[in-house]
This record gives C-alpha cells, structure tokens and sequence, in this order.
C-alpha cells in the first residue's frame, strides 16, 4: 500500500505512531497530482508552499492522538472562498479573484488540522452535471478518461477516486455531490439543509446549496462532517441545534431497520439496466443484514425537476446580479457607457449555461410570469416535502439509485440541456426537501461504478452513516480502484 492507499484514520494512527510525517503525506499527494493531473485535470490551483508550511508546522508541535484530522490533506471546491488562494467558481468572471476571507467550513477545517492542497475544477457557478462547463478546464472521469466525472463537483470527486487526496468538499444544489460520488465510485453526503454553514460559498440557489465532503469510505466521510458541522451566526439558514457524532453508533448495523423503496426511483425501463440490478441486488444484501424492505411512494416526485430548474434558476438570476463589472471579478474594455458596461462584461465573462439559467430564472420572476412559474414551483416544492415527511413516518431511510445511468462520454450530453437536466431526475426532490442524502458504491455496469443514495429524515445523518457502513463492511466495492482507461 501507498500512503494514499491508508484511510483517514489508518493516515492518523500512523502519525500517532510515528510511522508517518505529515510532511510525508502532504508531499505524496503532491507527487501523486503530478503523476495523475495530465489525464485527470481535477485543480484549478495548488496550495503546495503554504501546505507544506502547514505540515511541517503540525510535525514540529506533535500530533494530538485526540484530534484525528490533524495534519492530513483535503481538497476545496472552487466555489467555497479561499483567503490568499484564488476561488474563481470555475469562471472567467472571476478568473483573477483572490478573497481576503475564509468560508467558515475552511476556517472549521484549519480548527480541525486539516491542510488545504488546492481548489479544485467544477462546472461554472455550480450550473452543470459534468463539470464541461467549466471556463478553464474538462475534467474527466479516473475509471473511463473519455467519461465526464459528473458535476458540478465533479473536480472533487474525481481527485479523490483518482488517489491524488483521501477527502475533499463539494457542493451540492440538485446533486452535485451524490451524482458524481455515484460516476466515481466513492462516498458524498449532502447533508441536511443548515446542518453546514454556506458563509463563503458563492451562492448559486442560496435555499438549496448544501456543502458536503467526499470521501472513499463512509467513516472518513462521517470524519469530515463531524469538523464542518455546526451553527454559525454569519448564515440566517445554519441550524442552531446539537451537533452529534456522526461516527457514534455507526458500527451498529441496520437489523431491525425499516427501509423504504420508492416506486417512483425504480421505473427499469427509464434507467440504465444496470443500474437497477445493482441497486436491487443492495437491498437484497440489506435484507441479509437483518433489514425489513417496504415499497413506499414519493407521488410528487415527477414535478421535481421542473420545480427545481424554476426555483434554482431564479435564486441563480438574484444571487448573480452582483457580478456586474464594477466591484470585483471580469470587466470587459472598451465600453462607452455604465449599460454596455454592464452588458459587455456579463455577456463576456459569464459562460453559455449561466446565461441560459439567469434567463431562464428572470423570466419565472417576471411580473407576468410569476405567479404561473415560480410560485408554482414553490408549491409542488412542499408537497414534495410533505411526500418524504409522511414516508418517514413508517420507515427509517429511503435506498433509491443515485443516478438514472453510469457516467456518460464527454462531449455526449452538453449540446442537449434537457437531457442534462432530466439526469438529475433522482436528486433533486432531496434538495427540495432539504433532506440529508448520502451516495455509496454499490456495483458496477459496463466497468463503470454505480450508485446507491440513502435518504433520511432532517438532521438523521447518522442513521445513514449507520446504515451506509454497514453494506460498505458487507461488500468490497469502496475497495475498487480506478483503471484511468484511456490514459496516457
């Protein structure tokens, strides 16, 4: 084994123990980025001097056994703000932009004794769901290099399949973690709605964007939402409750648990076959484990894409008017006047899918349009709530594919955005409801990983990592290792 090989908390006992430095994991995953980041492309920008700074720092004062992320290596999505390191949100709007401050789930992690190796590749503004709409770069899938690693976080997810780090942070507004954990064939948790702070996230659907980490395992993962967690003052949405352990009780199996099957998740003629086939042969090894399965129905369902698309849109449309050429990021030369100032410099340094997506969300906000788009919208969006409030009622998580297919080819889907949308037919009513969802590897079609979502109740997190952990321990599939076909 390498030592990129270990977990995070194989990494930590070996620094305990003084098997390892934390000079020596830095510097690994730096040679491993090296070796892997021509075929992969997962950064945008490296931290290399600051981080070694960091680990050599940690080194000098000792590890604290008690402190299990101390001294080892995580990736940053490139949306979450970065004091002293560029965060451009993969766009040319701000392709020079340096903040002068740390998003809280950065500063949360400094706290933890995390080191930040870079910021990593992501579709523009979070709009995409292959990470091909990024203004710098294509990202491409580890187990198939001519396959997308999904999006928007699709950098994050990516880096962490590919080996070169063993966590990283993504968002997630309609799926944009558990997607492509699922094309990737390693663990995403989009936690709950407020369980994580956004401050320093740049805002994409500012009630429905969620920070979560990646990870190959669910405890690593638990790890890292245990650090990011908990109330924070600077964001009116944070929940302001008891954060557990998420690792508590996360060994304890799932015998005698309920667990709910939609029917609305499992139509075989809509999806991939092999898709389904390893989702069902996932239940079928619950069952195994001493879980009781239930078919239940999310009815509502079918309106969450058209919901999601009105609603993210026009939160999309708000949260981007103050990228206007005046304050900070792109602004275009040659203008003759403030309103081809603004025009020129929006049209110059936005890309074609967040265009599409503010107009498509100025329009629902329109007067005319309002009430027939978004209010509309607002409404299917709580009984969709309402559908997953009621199936809780019976049984203690949700198993449903992630996506409708394995990951797809480059270049495949990004002239139909229709087909693009209706991709993340399985993950947005989670987002809607604001429900915590976690994706696992549970299979393989055509060589290429397939995923599996648990679903919970709000602010139930640990059931999922419970239950997570349980068929992760029973099978082998977190263990499978990118092929990089088609590489160098």
């Amino acid at each position: 084994m390498t030592i990129l090989d270990y977990t995070l908390e194989e990494l930590h006992e070996r620094l305990v123990n003084s098997e390892l430095t934390s000079v020596q994991v830095i510097e690994a995953v730096y040679e491993k980025i090296n070796e892997t980041e021509p075929n992969v492309g997962a950064f945008l920008a490296l931290n290399k001097e600051e981080a070694l700074k960091q680990a050599r720092e940690v080194d000098k004062n000792g590890i604290d056994p008690n402190n299990i992320l101390s001294g080892l290596p995580i990736g940053i999505k490139d949306n979450i703000v970065t004091k002293d390191l560029t965060t451009t949100a993969a766009s040319k709007m701000l392709e020079d932009f340096v903040p002068v401050y740390n998003a809280t789930v950065v500063e949360k992690l400094a706290e933890a004794g995390m080191i930040s190796i870079g910021k990593l590749n992501m579709d523009e503004f979070a709009m995409g769901g292959s990470t091909e709409n990024s203004a710098f770069k294509v990202t491409r899938n580890p187990w198939n290099l001519s396959k997308v690693p999904g999006g928007s976080s699709g950098g994050s997810a990516a880096a962490v399949a590919a080996g070169q780090l063993p966590a990283s942070l993504g968002s997630d507004t309609g799926g944009s973690i558990r997607q492509p954990a699922s094309f990737t064939g390693i663990v995403g948790m989009k936690p709950t709605y407020g369980r994580v702070s956004r401050y320093g996230l740049i805002a994409f659907g500012s009630s429905l964007d969620q920070i979560g980490p990646f990870t190959r395992t669910v405890k690593d993962n638990a790890l890292v939402l245990n650090a990011i967690s908990g109330y924070d003052d600077r964001d009116s949405t944070s929940y302001n409750g008891e954060t557990p352990d998420f690792t508590e009780n996360i060994e304890a199996g799932v015998k005698g648990m309920r667990i709910g099957v939609p029917k609305e998740y499992f139509h075989e003629d809509a999806k991939e076959k092999g898709v389904v086939e390893s989702v069902r042969a996932a239940l079928k090894k619950y069952e195994e484990l001493g879980a009781e399965i239930v078919e239940v129905s999310l009815p509502h369902s079918k309106y969450g894409i058209p919901a999601y698309y009105i609603i993210a849109s026009s939160e999309a449309s708000s949260n981007l008017q103050r990228f206007d050429g005046i304050r900070y990021g792109y602004r275009a030369e040659g203008v003759k006047n403030l309103e081809e100032l603004y025009v020129k410099s929006r049209s110059e340094g936005f890309g074609l899918e967040v265009k599409r997506r503010i107009m498509l969300g100025t329009f629902s906000l329109s007067a005319g349009f309002y009430d027939a788009h978004f209010k509309k919208a607002a409404q299917a969006r709580t009984l969709i709530r309402q559908d997953f409030e009621k199936v809780f009622e019976d049984v203690d998580f949700l198993v449903a594919p992630t996506t409708t297919s394995t990951a797809f080819e480059i270049g495949g889907r990004i002239d139909d955005p229709l087909a693009m949308y209706m991709a993340d037919i399985l993950t947005v009513p989670v987002n809607l409801a604001g429900v915590p969802s976690v994706s696992i590897p549970c299979g393989f079609s055509d060589d290429m990983p397939v995923g599996m979502q648990l679903i919970g109740k709000h602010f139930d997190e640990q059931t999922l990592y419970r239950a997570a952990y349980a068929f992760e321990q029973a099978t082998d599939f977190h263990k499978q290792k990118p092929t990089f076909k088609g590489g160098k």
